[in-house]
């Protein structure tokens, strides 16, 4: 199993799934380029991560049933994944990830720009984390590694994440492939769950009710569950 974390966190928002399924899985959680302990002075982009992820698949997968998990960012991640090594990964489980463009979306990342020096402020912080469904163990961690986050970081990852779109080759990806987005999210994530469903065959899609973008933080157990009886069904 490998995890795929989202923009702004890292490797610590899968430790309820790692704490789940460890033991009956190899399970792998690497930490992005520019999140977490990540290597510094290499710059994320969302096909070059893909690609390292893949070769790591290879290298640890031989042999193995290979499940990928991707969260927001490292969903599109997961999706570039898929569309690059159509037969490398066995189960996919797709959650929230943006593949429609966003409206406006340089004026959008400019409007957050100024907003940007309030990450090192420990009280919008907690608000963040709060809107994230990060509980009160993990936002210390959080708070820390949003401060290790500089400008142009922050504009590269807004960057790549909304001008993702699905490459043509993803319709070729024979994964099981499950995409999920919560009921309280955007429009504009229902829609891209719907275009993913619509570009391969493969794909089942499932609305979580209640829960808006965090379906993992928002409820472990419900995530755990679905994940593990989706598997089992396939």
């Amino acid at each position: 199993m490998v995890f795929v974390h989202g923009g702004g966190v890292s490797g610590w928002m899968w430790d309820k799934q790692i704490e789940h399924f460890c033991s009956n899985f190899h399970c792998l959680v690497p930490d992005m380029p520019e999140h977490g302990r990540s290597k510094k002075g290499i710059q994320f982009k969302i096909n070059d991560v893909a690609d390292e992820l893949n070769e790591l698949i290879e290298e640890k997968g031989k042999g193995k049933r290979v499940i990928v998990i991707g969260f927001s960012l490292g969903a599109q991640v997961l999706i570039a994944m898929l569309s690059k090594k159509p037969n490398l990964i066995d189960f996919a489980m797709i959650n929230s990830a943006l593949v429609q463009s966003v409206p406006f979306a340089n004026t959008l990342i400019k409007s957050m720009m100024f907003a940007f020096p309030l990450v090192r402020y420990k009280a919008f912080s907690k608000i963040q984390a709060k809107s994230m469904y990060i509980d009160k163990d993990y936002q210390g961690i959080y708070f820390q590694e949003s401060c290790q986050i500089n400008k142009d970081a922050f504009v590269r990852i807004m960057n790549e994440n909304m001008s993702f779109k699905i490459p043509s080759s993803f319709e070729s990806s024979n994964s099981k492939i499950l995409v999920t987005v919560g009921e309280k999210e955007r429009k504009i994530m229902k829609d891209s769950m719907k275009e993913m469903i619509e570009k391969n065959p493969n794909c089942k899609g499932l609305i979580i009710p209640k829960i808006g973008h965090g379906f993992s933080l928002a409820d472990p157990r419900l995530f755990n569950t679905t994940l593990e009886e989706w598997i089992i069904s396939e």
